[in-house]
């Protein structure tokens, strides 16, 4: 699921206390409503997966570094899910499924190939083939997917995330600037955000 944060119509009362506290530290209202909307569109996502009322599923997250609120999200009433979101100013998405799940947005740069980006973030073989921003933010969100999933890490990013092998990709382009990509391990299709 993705869209543009207005569209994502859900209480924030399904807000854990900590999704609320870190809600409120954004300096900026429009990150904050971004941040928020995708906690909410997550719940909707699995919500769907499950067949459960999303009002009823709890977001958790819980990093050893940083403590509750970071780290890789889980449903606590079906651990087993494998869930993701993300949200980049002016849109948020989710995916939610069997097994490992990652899903990732990012703003499309104007102007030329972002070189600094592309070589810290692209392999040799991947760099030779890339020209311009939009190819560049493609490979970008794959790999923020695989680290998403587990599979990556952003010290590894030079160096990998371009075998895609057993794994299933979805893309799409929301507007002109913005490109999302989910890699799950079970053909995953897009769906509307629920009205």
């Amino acid at each position: 699921m993705g869209g543009r944060p207005d569209e994502v119509r859900a209480p924030e009362k399904w807000l854990t206390e900590v999704e609320r506290e870190r809600a409120a530290r954004f300096r900026f209202e429009a990150d904050r409503e971004c941040f928020t909307a995708a906690h909410l569109l997550i719940r909707l996502c699995a919500g769907a997966a499950l067949g459960a009322g999303p009002q009823e599923l709890t977001l958790l997250q819980h990093c050893e570094l940083h403590g509750p609120g970071h780290g890789k999200p889980y449903i606590e009433e079906a651990p087993e899910l494998g869930v993701s979101f993300s949200h980049t100013r002016g849109y948020v998405c989710a995916a939610a499924g069997p097994g490992k799940v990652g899903v990732d947005a990012e703003h499309v740069p104007p102007g030329p190939l972002d070189a600094l980006l592309a070589d810290r973030v692209l392999t040799p073989r991947e760099r030779a083939l890339v020209t311009g921003n939009d190819e560049l933010i493609r490979h970008w969100t794959r790999k923020e997917a695989l680290i998403k999933r587990g599979e990556l890490t952003l010290d590894q990013l030079h160096a990998g995330g371009d075998d895609l092998t057993g794994r299933h990709l979805l893309e799409w382009s929301a507007g002109p600037d913005i490109r999302v990509a989910v890699i799950t391990d079970t053909a995953a299709r897009r769906v509307p955000v629920p009205e």
